[in-house]
This record gives structure tokens, sequence and C-alpha cells, in this order.
């Protein structure tokens, strides 16, 4: 007796759906089965909305010093709250819609409900309409991840926030305690405090954005401190209770105790895999710590059952999720094909914003490197200085023997659109000169790269090499 399907997906989110559409281009009869969110977190309360309010946030403070470019705006610039989160929920409901349509388009299945696995070919998937079991020749795992609680802040209290419940409020707060200091902490401690939100960082290393390189850092510090956001490192939360004014965060620095008050507290310490309670441990799925072990081609220990993005290892980006899911859709479709990206680049959406590929020079000599390293601030760049936003640099990594470049990393405004031709260099093994002898147009932002990589070999026309 055949199978119900060919293929089960479990989770729409940015592998989920990206795989169930190339499984149906290739053929495979297709259900994908989500439990909440069509386009997954990353859409709908991740990736999509934040990247809307932090777009907000930045013309809105822009707005606010409008007059350094001679613009004169009468009258004070003021912040509909209810209507900019109108604005966000439509930019995430047309996403949400087009991946609804996409996925009819091909002719996938899907349905709304849990999914369980019961067996290497089967799933119960309970909905409102009661339990059902569905049997498939290969199942995909792509359950995303969650944001972890730590004791003391449980989301379910009103006044502490996860990610999910800081993209929705309708006020501005006067007061905000953010407690971690990574990427998704200081993205949302950007859109506050450029709203008018007094934000305190918490952060229990000795810096903010651990594992980034210091000369990175120390351009996003600058500009927090204009925000006036303030940071405590080496600094651990410790509770909160509430006050006649709102709540207090009792926090214990290297100099002792003492207590933060504000309005809300914000929880972004890392996201954990959704693992828990969808079956593993009744197929015997090996884990690799908190993840899901896989080969080069999904593959789990279990033959026939896959698993993508998030729930699969780091980094748990989207776009690695995506890339995940079509390569197990391709593989599950009988071709050759293996994941063998050779970079997964990086960004944060802070102010200026992050952006890597490859290796940094740090990691670059761990790994035995002889390096050269160019690096040209975007004040030397015509575009920023007339952008006015001249904050940050590029810099370029390359082998000193083969040219080869090794890594790129951008701080900076538009960092995110111009990282992609460094991924695309590492990718395809390009020599320093294959980028710096390709023309560039003038002026953009994007030639940065190109006299950077100069840079790297000691022949930037803008910048004094070194």
């Amino acid at each position: 007796m055949s199978n119900d399907y060919q293929a089960i997906v479990i989770g729409a989110g940015p592998g989920g759906y990206p795989c169930a559409i190339r499984l149906a281009q290739l053929g495979v009869k297709t259900l994908v089965v989500e439990k909440e969110y069509w386009g997954g977190v990353c859409l709908n309360v991740g990736c999509i909305p934040s990247k809307a309010l932090i777009n907000a946030s930045k013309r809105y403070q822009h707005v606010q010093h409008a007059g350094d470019w001679g613009i004169n705006i009468s009258g004070e610039v003021s912040l509909d709250v209810e209507k900019l989160q109108k604005w966000k929920s439509d930019v995430v409901n047309r996403l949400t819609g087009g991946v609804n349509n996409l996925l009819k388009a091909n002719k996938v299945d899907q349905l709304f409900g849990t999914a369980t696995l019961v067996a290497p070919n089967a799933i119960t998937v309970a909905s409102d309409e009661g339990e059902r079991r569905i049997t498939a020749d290969n199942i995909v795992i792509a359950t995303g991840s969650s944001p972890i609680q730590i004791p003391g802040f449980s989301f379910a209290d009103g006044p502490v926030l996860d990610s999910t419940k800081a993209l929705a409020l309708t006020e501005i707060p006067k007061k905000m305690v953010v407690i971690g200091g990574g990427y998704i902490g200081l993205e949302m401690t950007g859109v506050y405090a450029k709203l008018g939100c007094e934000v305190t960082v918490v952060e229990m290393m000795d810096q903010l954005l651990p594992g980034f390189e210091k000369d990175v850092v120390r351009i996003i510090t600058r500009q927090m401190k204009k925000d006036n956001v303030k940071a405590l490192l080496k600094t651990r939360a410790l509770g909160w209770e509430k006050t006649a004014n709102g709540i207090e965060v009792e926090v214990e620095t290297e100099k002792g105790k003492r207590k933060l008050e504000c309005d809300y507290v914000m929880v972004t310490v890392g996201r954990r895999p959704n693992t828990k309670g969808i079956g593993l441990e009744t197929l015997g799925i090996e884990m690799d710590g908190p993840f899901i072990k896989i080969d080069k081609q999904m593959k789990t220990n279990v033959p026939g059952v896959y698993a993508i993005g998030d729930v699969a290892g780091q980094p748990m980006l989207a776009h690695k999720a995506t890339h995940e899911g079509e390569v197990v859709a391709e593989v599950i479709a009988g071709h050759d094909v293996q994941y063998e990206a050779k970079t997964v680049p990086a960004v944060c959406f802070t102010d200026p914003e992050i952006a890597t590929a490859g290796l940094s020079e740090d990691d670059a000599k761990a790994a035995g490197h002889e390096i050269k390293v160019g690096k040209v601030p975007f004040a030397a760049i015509g575009k920023a200085i007339a952008n006015g936003e001249t904050d940050g640099f590029i810099k370029v990594i390359i082998d000193a023997d083969s040219k080869l470049i090794l890594g790129v990393t951008i701080v900076g405004a538009h960092a995110s659109d111009i990282i992609s031709e460094a991924a695309l260099a590492i990718e395809m093994c390009a020599e320093a000169l294959d980028v710096g002898l390709t023309i560039h147009p003038h002026p953009t932002l994007g030639e940065s790269v190109m006299e950077a990589t100069k840079a790297a070999l000691g022949e930037a026309i803008h910048v004094v090499n070194k």
C-alpha cells in the first residue's frame, strides 16, 4: 500500500515553505504542515516585522535631523504608534498571503495543525477537526526555534517581553531594560531608543555583540551613546518586581546589586531549537547537543527523515534554512546534491548595520593563514558622504600568498545590501584582483568593496595604503 504523500514538510517557515515549493516543482507530491504561522517566525514575528520597525525608527530619527540638509519641517515631528503597527502588519500580511499563494500555485497541499512523528514514514496532525494520521515516503523536520527564557523572567508575565511581544507594543515605553546584548537585543534597542525610549542593555559578557571583533563593536557602541542607550557589561539579571510606577529589574554588577526602573523588560538571550514534543525520541533520531544531527544531504540517522533550518544546527539564520530546504528537496527528488556552501553571510540590523561573510581576521589566523587586510572607512566613499552616513568601514581579508579573498566584514549603512558581492566572491574562490579589477559604478556604496580589496593589495586610490 502506497503512502499518502511522497514528502511531508513539518513547518512552513523560511526553510519549510521553500522546501515544499521546490519539491512540488520537481514533481514530488508534497504536504506542508504548519501549527502557527504560514511563513514562520521570520516572516510573521521576526525578520520582516523587525526590519519594518527598524526602518521606520531610522526614518523618524532622520526626519528630526532633516535641518542638517536644509530641509525645514514646520511643527513638531510626532509618532502615531498604532498607525506604525498597522503598517507593519500590512507588510507581514502581504508576505504571508504571498506564501500561501505560492504554495497553492505550486500545488502543495497545506494543513494547519500540530504534527508529531510516530514512525519513520508517518505523522499525526492534531487540529480543531481532531487528529489524523498521514504517511509519506519522506519527512522533513523544519520546526524552527523559540526565544530562550531565563529564570525569574517568564514571557507569560505582561511586563516581560520576548522579541514577539516587543514587536507588537502599541505605545513607546518611557524606559526599557533589555537583557542580552546580542544582535536581536541591539536591533530592538535601536528601534525603541530612536522612538524616544530610554533603554538600558544588560549583558553578562565584557562586550556587546559577543563574538564580533572589537573594531566593529566600537562603531555600534558609539552610535548607541548618541541614542542615549546605557550598557551594563559583566552584569547579570536576577529578577523583577512591580512598583507603583512600573517595574524594577534587579541586576548584579561587578560593584554589587542595583535596581533599574522601567516599564518593560525585554529578554533576548538567544533562541533554542524546537525539538521537544515532536516525536524525535519515538524514532530514535540522533542529536548533536540541542540540534538534530544531520549529514551534508540533511539526512538524519533514520532513513527517510531529514532536518533543516534552526533545528539542524548553527548558524540559526533564515537564508541558511532556505538553502538547506532547497538542497533536501533536490535530494528527495533523487538528484546527487549536498550542502557545500563556503560561507553563510550574516547581518545585524543595528545602527549602523553589520554584515560578514567568510572569516574574520582572528579566524583566518587561527586557520593558519598569513593574511593581508584592506580596510576602508565609509568616510572615504563619496556616496556615503553624500548620504550623510559615514560611520563604519569595510574590511577585506585575503591570503597573503594566494591572494584569495578569505573574509569580508562591513559595518556601515546598507551593509546588508553590499555583503552579497563578498559572499559571491568567497563562494567562487575569487582572488583579490577579481574584485579589484571589476569596474564598480560611481558614486555607489558598492565600490567600497572594490576599494577595500585593492587596499588589501596596497593599491587603493582613496585611502593611504599601509
